[in-house]
């Protein structure tokens, strides 16, 4: 008789050890490590799927030998959500998407797959939700629910038979957390039962030819929840983010096989469901009226298209001994540091004063080519100086004050140029030898460049 292997798994980060013991070594949590029965050490038979990789009788083959002819991929229906995949649904690829409670994923999945059903085999399994539930939601968002086939099933191995027959070129799993292995001894979402159930439809779908897309749920923090393997084995990693009282979705990709990371797709939650925008730069760029100081639009490059995205900064005279630096959208330790920069190299101190930053739009920019706009922006808000309208600013800035060059500068330029900008203050090897049409472009090389360049705007 097989025997049955256990092993002592930590909850929070899935590391195992060889007994139990109070404190985790790794993520130093307490009482997070349970004893976990992996199942016999023999695979199971009976089955149509074992689940193993040696079941499908492959064969070692030389490099040049290896079929490189390309898998053509599917449309989800949304050009968004293909723009974050790499160009659409790849036939045997496993896909992760995250988010927030609420933010749309289960909406996102449903309008997609109820476009895929009119042209091929799709599957829809909850896990969560009750059938009656999906239905509802499909047809309150006027759907078409005919050629859609529905699942209600928590059990892996019962999933995939259940796929085998009815040979689906997509197929949704909501969510990864419900689901459970019969051979793991543990309860659903525990790092064991989220590792193995991952693992085993990952394999599915490698061997079938079926695209298997996963929702996670996230942590309070904004990870993935689950052990960090759970991303090391999908071949595609997207996170759906936007807050509960925003109208817009941002779906950007943080691992992808099969195009770019990083890349972003935006949509509007309406009462018909998720509609893509084909053209986020039009609404982060939403000003007011009237000009208001500390107010500059920065290119920002996400993926392979250029953005529009509008940054403020507000800084004011400070009552307490150490004053605030919050910034919102931007990484806080950059802006402490682009600080210490203008002090030195600027002339201006801001030690006194509380220095706000925003990105409109829920944006997170996570690029330096922010840098040169960021600093323009303070210098405009304790300066209380609007500065024009028409003006683009983008550039990387060092800690010796010499402004970087930043790649794509040419295309974020004709972007600009685009959406009606007329000035631009940018780093001189950005500068291109032909400027858009009606367009001023100014190089800088220096801090002290780019602020003499402000002052002659007047």
């Amino acid at each position: 008789m097989a025997k049955n292997k256990t092993a002592f798994v930590c909850n929070e980060c899935g590391q195992d050890f060889p007994r139990w013991q109070g404190q985790c070594s790794a993520c130093k949590e307490w009482n997070t490590i349970t004893e976990v029965r992996l199942g016999s050490a023999t695979p199971a038979r009976g089955n149509s799927f074992s689940g193993y990789a040696g079941s499908s009788g492959s064969e070692v083959q030389t490099l040049d030998q290896i079929d490189l002819n390309e898998l053509p991929r599917l449309s989800s229906s949304f050009k968004e959500f293909d723009r974050v995949l790499g160009g659409g649904i790849v036939p045997g690829s496993a896909i992760l998407i995250g988010g927030h409670p609420g933010a749309g994923k289960s909406t996102l999945l449903l309008q997609t797959l109820c476009q895929l059903a009119e042209t091929l085999p799709a599957l829809y399994v909850t896990g969560e939700e009750s059938l009656q539930q999906v239905a509802m939601r499909a047809h309150r968002l006027g759907l078409p629910t005919a050629r859609l086939r529905m699942l209600s099933e928590t059990s892996v191995e019962q999933l995939c038979d259940v796929a085998l027959k009815e040979k689906p070129k997509v197929m949704v799993v909501d969510s990864i957390q419900v689901m459970h292995m019969s051979d793991v001894q543990s309860s659903p979402g525990s790092v064991s039962q989220v590792r193995e159930s991952a693992s085993y439809l990952t394999r599915f779908a490698k061997q079938h030819g079926i695209a298997v897309i996963m929702v996670g749920h996230v942590t309070k923090d904004g990870s993935l929840a689950g052990p960090k393997v759970l991303e090391h084995c999908i071949d595609c990693s997207v996170m759906f983010e936007g807050d509960s009282d925003s109208r817009y979705r941002t779906l950007r990709a943080h691992k992808n096989r099969f195009g770019a990371i990083n890349e972003l797709g935006v949509f509007a939650m309406t009462e018909r469901g998720l509609r893509e925008v084909a053209n986020p730069s039009a609404i982060f760029l939403s000003r007011g009226s009237e000009a208001a100081s500390g107010s500059l639009v920065m290119v920002i490059w996400e993926g392979t298209r250029p953005m529009l995205v509008e940054l403020q900064a507000l800084v004011d005279s400070s009552a307490l001994a150490n004053p605030r630096r919050i910034a919102v959208g931007m990484d806080a330790n950059r802006l402490a540091m682009l600080l210490a920069v203008m002090h030195r190299h600027g002339g201006l101190q801001m030690s006194d004063q509380d220095v706000f930053v925003n990105v409109v739009g829920g944006v997170k920019v996570t690029e330096t080519s922010a840098d040169l706009t960021l600093l323009m922006a303070m210098v405009s808000s304790f300066r209380n100086r609007v500065l024009p309208q028409d003006m683009v600013v983008f550039g990387e800035v060092g800690l010796s004050g010499e402004i970087r060059p930043v790649p794509n500068g040419q295309e974020r330029l004709f972007e600009a140029a685009k959406h009606g900008f007329k000035r631009a203050i940018v780093p001189k090897a950005n500068v291109p030898k032909k400027s858009p049409e009606g367009m001023q472009v100014i190089g800088v090389n220096k801090l002290t460049e780019a602020l003499d360049a402000l002052t002659d705007l007047d």
